[in-house]
């Protein structure tokens, strides 16, 4: 069996203008990235980069170029239905309770009404929402919307979870919140999990790996650093440490002149 979860084997990815063929824009270029079994690994790059690409070729929601993908050693074919996806943007359906939006994937599977609900009952337990599951998104607060979209990817007990700078609207208190909540959750259950994020404190603190990506086009993996912080953490407290910093260092000597260098192609587009 595979020690990794997730591989992208020499992944590139060509987009094509519909209006002129001959137009071709590289998002992404032989490109690899492995995640073992029960691994937290961050992606952190200049924005526009092509992270996220990454993430919907791994969830099996876009086709690379070229490359190869498997899981758990078997080649990908089509959507990836061993992970879970929690998205930047709102994914809860406005006319779903809270419980009821974390038992709709339970309800796809064809597990009963009451199972179903009972298991997402739990998950918002475990998320802080116990009293919380009548409310209807508009009456939550943006941190128990995040709390109840995570409790809806990890009711359906995925291997993999991918996460797509999930917490970046929030404030920096409930942000932290999140942070700790997901690390404890995946403490106890050990999911491999890659994680796309624009803050390197976040990625430092949260996972066991970061790999660093070039500015686009064509991006590529420019670096990666293994996180020798001890478990458990707290996000907050981690930042203080001396070997936190070190690592913010070295990380930032490789990621600072792409993220310049991606800051001046969105100059560019904008001007």
């Amino acid at each position: 069996m595979s020690p990794y979860a997730l591989e992208l084997s020499n992944i590139s990815v060509t987009f094509h203008s519909p209006d002129e063929p001959a137009q071709r824009y590289t998002a992404v270029a032989d490109t690899t990235l492995r995640i073992r079994a029960g691994e937290f690994v961050s992606v952190v790059g200049p924005t526009g980069c092509g992270k996220s690409t990454l993430l919907n070729i791994g969830a099996g929601l876009l086709e690379a170029s070229s490359g190869e993908i498997k899981v758990f050693g078997e080649t990908l074919q089509g959507i990836n239905r061993r992970a879970g996806y929690m998205f930047q943007t709102e994914a809860l359906m406005p006319w779903r309770s809270a419980i009821g939006n974390v038992m709709v994937g339970l309800q796809y599977r064809g597990v009963p009404e009451a199972d179903a609900r009972a298991q997402a009952q739990a998950w918002l337990e475990r998320v802080g929402l116990a009293d919380f599951g009548d409310r209807y998104p508009h009456q939550l607060s943006g941190g128990m919307r995040k709390r109840t979209a995570l409790a809806q990817v990890l009711a359906l007990d995925p291997d993999i979870i991918l996460m797509d700078e999930p917490f970046s609207a929030l404030d920096i208190q409930t942000r932290q919140l999140m942070e700790n909540e997901v690390l404890e959750l995946w403490a106890a259950r050990k999911k491999a999990v890659l994680f796309i994020t624009h803050d390197l404190d976040e990625a430092i603190a949260m996972s066991d790996r970061v790999v660093v990506l070039s500015a686009g086009p064509a991006t590529r993996p420019i670096g990666e650093f293994d996180i020798d912080l001890p478990r458990p953490r707290d996000v907050a407290e981690v930042r203080t440490q001396p070997r936190f910093v070190e690592l913010h260092r070295q990380i930032w000597n490789v990621l600072r002149d792409e993220v310049l260098k991606g800051y001046a192609q969105q100059l560019k587009k904008a001007a």
